[in-house]
């Protein structure tokens, strides 16, 4: 009788893993199809041209650039080089020390000669105090706002009050933008006349890569095979998924590391929420919510072409915890805002984007662990099992491996990202090993994401920065 039970679950839970697994096969096909076309269409056109026009100050929008910044000392002064460096008519740039407890705040006010300043500001969102404004004595652009420690989006809520432009960048204290970054992020804001009010950015990881004050000197891959199969997972999430979901205007997560916003639609939802851990998808999911309930016909998108450079996790540990906070604000958004869930009301957010993200990307670690579990069971069972066991490892590698080496593919056919076929060969093969480790690794991380929603903590964790310019040292930096 129990032997039949078991044998009864095993067969129902089998199936039910393959059922899922196509779903989740399927629709990654037609996101793969729907972006190589995309970007084949788009890889011969020359970007040049328009990038010179819109360099003009006339057919340009003034934008705001915020940083937050919190015990940033290492590569905070890298990350405002490369923003002095951007090809852009008219910005300003408005560093937000939160309450840092290292150098950072001294570190900026020495490196662009920072004086105290007085200036009226606006709080049309709640934020902490603001200590001190400063600016730069050399580039009259460049603010530095000194405040009450309170967290990556109470600074960012401070920095829109401080801002003067109706658009802003929110960017990474430890990130670097390409010289011509946001004249291109900012491309779908200035020919849609108002149509599009957020965009983000494509993010690339840059362990490994040369850089010199906010410069990229040479593009090099990181010889550490955690932050190889990070480049893998980035490349598969950005030029894959996002270009396909900004198409039909599905979007909920823009990355925080590099995205702009219209002020006033990010000021009528009330900011960026502090309680919440993920910042950036919890304002996204209210900026489409707002669009809906008000009947607003406006678009979020994503662009590939615009570069962020960022900071990635060296060890595990740390890559733990990084994992294990998204997965938790994730869940955190999904939930907050369940009611979207499937609502005719909500258009295809409710219809497509939700319930995507609830079944493949929040639910999925759940579901995949249980897969690996159902391979190790049926290797004990034996009989039947083991044929429905090889057709689950078959998928599990079409879906995590293949599908995440023909992204590495795509980056190296469309944006020339590697430079020798050696290298590109060695992180193919790479990403053809990620079932085995890397996988299961991340899994078990996002499941302690499920633990953490469910018991209410909040922690944001450290990560050890050790800088992406040359004369860069080890410093432990909160994430």
């Amino acid at each position: 009788m129990i032997r039949t039970i078991i044998e009864y679950l095993m067969l129902f839970f089998g199936s039910f893993i393959l059922v899922y697994m196509l779903i989740v096969i399927s629709s990654y096909v037609m996101m793969l199809i729907y972006a190589l076309k995309r970007l084949r269409k788009e890889q011969g056109l020359d970007k040049s041209d328009y990038e010179k026009v819109h360099l003009n100050a006339m057919y340009s929008k003034p934008i705001s650039i915020i940083v937050p910044a919190y015990n940033e000392e290492i590569g905070v002064v890298d990350s405002v080089h490369s923003l002095l460096n951007l090809n852009y008519p008219e910005v300003e740039i408005i560093i937000v020390n939160d309450g840092s407890k290292d150098q950072t705040l001294q570190r900026a006010i020495e490196a662009f000669q920072m004086v105290p300043i007085q200036r009226i500001v606006r709080k049309e969102i709640p934020s902490k105090e603001i200590i001190q404004l400063y600016q730069s004595t050399i580039y009259q652009n460049c603010i530095l706002v000194d405040k009450e420690n309170g967290g990556k989006a109470d600074a960012l809520n401070a920095g829109i009050n401080v801002s003067k432009y109706p658009y802003f960048c929110s960017i990474d204290g430890d990130s670097i933008l390409d010289a011509n970054s946001l004249v291109r992020i900012m491309k779908p804001i200035m020919q849609s006349n108002g149509e599009v009010i957020a965009v983000g950015g494509n993010v690339r990881i840059a362990n490994g890569v040369d850089m010199e004050l906010g410069t990229v000197k040479q593009q090099m891959m990181s010889k550490n095979a955690i932050v190889v199969m990070q480049i893998i997972e980035y490349l598969r999430a950005f030029l894959m998924g996002r270009i396909a979901f900004s198409r039909f205007n599905l979007v909920l997560i823009i990355s925080g590391a590099f995205s702009v916003f219209s002020k006033k639609y990010v000021i009528d939802v009330g900011g960026y929420a502090v309680s919440t851990i993920g910042e950036d998808m919890e304002l996204v999911v209210k900026l489409h919510r707002h669009l809906k309930e008000t009947d607003d016909d406006k678009r979020i998108e994503f662009v590939a072409d615009p570069v962020c450079w960022t900071e990635a996790p060296e060890s595990l540990n740390v890559l733990r915890k990084q994992r294990r906070r998204w997965h938790q604000g994730l869940l955190e958004s999904l939930w907050k805002h369940r009611r979207m869930t499937l609502n005719p009301k909500y258009g295809g957010v409710g219809l497509v984007s939700f319930p995507y993200f609830w079944l493949i990307e929040c639910l999925g670690p759940v579901i995949e662990l249980g897969g690996y579990i159902y391979v190790i069971c049926a290797y004990f069972l034996g009989g039947v099992y083991y044929e429905v066991a090889l057709l689950l490892l078959l998928l599990f590698v079409i879906y995590g491996s293949l599908f995440s080496a023909i992204a590495v593919l795509f980056e190296a056919w469309t944006l020339d990202r590697y430079p020798s076929a050696r290298e590109l060969s060695r992180v193919v093969v790479l990403a053809l090993t990620e079932i085995f480790w890397y996988r299961p690794l991340t899994l078990i991380w996002r499941l302690e994401g499920f633990v953490h929603f469910f018991l209410g903590r909040k922690e944001w964790g450290n990560m050890e920065r050790k800088g992406i310019s040359k004369e860069s040292s080890t410093k432990e930096q909160k994430v």
